[in-house]
């Protein structure tokens, strides 16, 4: 069988070639004992172009609450001395998601047989996070596997809370437009026709206003199949698109320019790189390595293209303060905090002192932009209700001067 593989040389030299094996545990092997890091095995398609996923491939993430509460038992039992199949052993009878559960049991199995926990957690794939099997690697390398899982939950605490204080922030301004959205509805559909019925009768000369929310109403009430059919295809299109890789990309590049939220987004994307690379430095990952990882752990896809080329930059002899210059998406005071991290020889603390300042952006930046939102919010329901008021009641008012 062929499988492509991704690895990395001590020089720090990262790259992927197509190695014949009879299976993927004997490759992994072979590649340790050549001192190659692995980064990602797959097995090659029948047509020898596209890259099936490896085991875990097939399986669907695991949440990540239930990760984290793996690796805080496990990183408790191996704390306490038990040996790491014992401790795996009690983390699975624990276990309460079928799913997480299942996959313990097979990692369990293939750590039975000899291969280490980080490849038997790499062998899933997508299952687990991009930045979960280099870590393990790491803590295994270096004696601490206690340590580094430690570090990991931390990580994703941090992240987890950074994304939901944007989300929170987000929700009353989508609470607002939600609730304009059914009050004009509710006037087209259902209080604008009787009106229209009644104006009718009187046969006035009717603003020009009226005429136009009244034909606004006309086109809802009677063309709703086709604004539905319409909706729905613009969701599946968006759909399809956010599906594939170039329609990920363009999406994720239209929400870091959209305004006020754009720029919030772009910081908690860069945060999200910083402190990845510094969980996994700390950890003792090598610097390209620790790159190579962390740019594809970027949950935006924009950001992460973007920064796709630093690690082969810094394999090259560039400085990594360099590589982040030319990428275009990193601030300035970020890639100047990042160089002296690099000169003191602290760029682990740096990193996590830039993610800090990046977290602190995006809390400062929503603040902003609800003491902003919330009043626009307002003014535009206000507008948008006393629009339709005025169009509604300014020809009942022209209607009773006329009587008098």
């Amino acid at each position: 069988m062929q499988f492509v593989c991704r690895v990395g040389t001590a020089e720090g030299r990262v790259f992927e070639e197509v190695r014949q094996a009879s299976n993927e545990a004997a490759l992994r092997g072979e590649l340790e004992r050549g001192g190659y890091h692995i980064f990602d095995i797959r097995r090659r398609g029948l047509l020898g172009h596209f890259a099936m996923p490896s085991l875990g491939g097939r399986s669907k993430r695991v949440p990540t609450r239930p990760l984290l509460i793996f690796n805080q038992e496990l990183s408790a039992l191996l704390r306490a001395g038990l040996p790491l199949l014992q401790s795996l052993n009690l983390v699975i009878e624990r276990q309460s998601h079928a799913g997480l559960r299942e996959a313990l049991r097979e990692i369990r199995d293939q750590v039975e047989s000899g291969l280490s926990l980080s490849d038997a957690v790499a062998s899933f794939g997508d299952m687990f996070p991009p930045l979960y099997a280099p870590i393990l690697m790491a803590g295994e390398r270096t004696g601490n596997l206690e340590g580094v899982m430690d570090r990991f939950v931390r990580y994703q605490r941090l992240v987890q809370e950074a994304g939901r204080r944007v989300v929170s922030a987000l929700v009353y301004p989508a609470v607002l437009v939600g609730l304009s959205m059914v009050l004009i509805g509710v006037m087209l559909v259902y209080v604008v026709p009787g009106f229209e019925d009644f104006f009718t009768e009187m046969g006035t000369d009717l603003p020009v206003i009226t005429k136009a929310i009244m034909i606004l109403s006309d086109l809802v009430v009677d063309y709703w199949m086709l604004w539905l059919v319409a909706v729905a295809a613009v969701t599946l299109l968006a759909v399809r698109m956010a599906s594939g890789a170039h329609g990920t990309v363009w999406l994720d590049r239209l929400k870091v320019r959209l305004p006020l939220v754009g720029t919030l987004l772009h910081r908690l994307a860069l945060s999200e790189f910083c402190r990845s690379l510094a969980t996994l430095l700390d950890g003792g990952t090598p610097l390209v390595a620790a790159l190579d990882v962390s740019t594809r752990a970027v949950s935006n896809s924009y950001i992460a293209r973007q920064l796709a080329p630093v690690p082969r930059q810094v394999s090259e002899g560039m400085a990594f303060h360099q590589a982040l210059e030319t990428t275009g998406v990193v601030p300035d005071l970020a890639v100047n905090m990042v160089s002296v991290g690099e000169a003191t020889g602290g760029l682990g603390t740096m990193l996590n002192t830039v993610s800090d300042f990046l977290d602190d952006e995006v809390e400062t930046g929503l603040q902003r932009m609800l003491s902003l939102v919330e009043p626009i919010m307002l003014v535009f329901m206000g507008i948008i209700i006393a629009t339709l008021l005025i169009s509604v009641y300014l020809p009942l008012s022209s209607a009773l001067g006329g009587v008098k």
